[in-house]
């Protein structure tokens, strides 16, 4: 009998907290000052989105959550020998749209070569082809419309029990079942991913997924 892998539970993933602290009314001009005010060492991110202003800390869980993704999909990259290019807490402004965002991770591949090298600047750079968030706890910040309208083609996110995968279609999300960046992976096997990481440890839950991906290439001709 083959068991289905299924989202983790909240009996496997539990209290998986961020501190947040939101500010309305504030301006672009108050945004960017408080960012050089923090440093580029800090370690809240802050999200803006038309006047609204959120500062979130991030504790350990929601790191490993962010982490045990960012492992998923560079294994992924890996194997199927893609080129990427990855961005962690990097800060994404849009002063003309007045949004900004530091995402948890970020990722460049069908536009790898555009940004190859450099430090991006989104006023003349394309967005990430891929950003990923974990929001476990209530943000007030709308990450669907501020990172559409940023133009990120994916955006996933994890509420540390249920991943969605949205799609940019004509100018807004919608979700998807699969990543079109990696269209023979289910939902499923992350999460099966996610489980291993926590029952049998991060190295062999990589070399489980890389034994994986070998046998679809194989099936498939990918």
């Amino acid at each position: 009998m083959v068991n289905t892998p299924v989202a983790p539970s909240s009996s496997v993933l539990v209290d998986l907290p961020e501190k947040r602290v939101t500010l309305h009314s504030v301006s672009w001009a108050a945004y960017e000052a408080i960012l050089a005010a923090l440093g580029a060492g800090r370690s809240t991110r802050l999200s803006y989105y038309k006047g609204t202003l959120e500062i979130m800390a991030p504790l350990e869980q929601h790191d490993y959550s962010g982490g045990s993704i960012d492992k998923f999909i560079q294994v992924l990259v890996e194997e199927l020998d893609l080129n990427i290019k990855s961005m962690e807490s990097t800060t994404l402004n849009r002063a003309d749209l007045e949004v900004g965002a530091q995402p948890d991770k970020g990722y460049y591949l069908a536009n790898e070569e555009l940004v190859r090298g450099k430090i991006v600047d989104l006023n003349v750079d394309p967005p990430p082809d891929l950003v990923v968030e974990v929001d476990i706890t209530h943000t007030d910040i709308n990450k669907n419309a501020l990172y559409a309208e940023m133009g990120v083609p994916e955006f996933w996110r994890y509420n540390g029990r249920v991943i969605t995968i949205y799609c940019l279609r004509n100018g807004s999300y919608e979700v998807a079942e699969v990543s079109p960046t990696f269209p023979f992976v289910t939902k499923e096997r992350l999460y099966e991913f996610l489980q291993d990481c926590i029952q049998v440890g991060e190295k062999q839950a990589k070399k489980n997924l890389r034994a994986w991906i070998k046998q679809q290439i194989a099936n498939q001709d990918l």
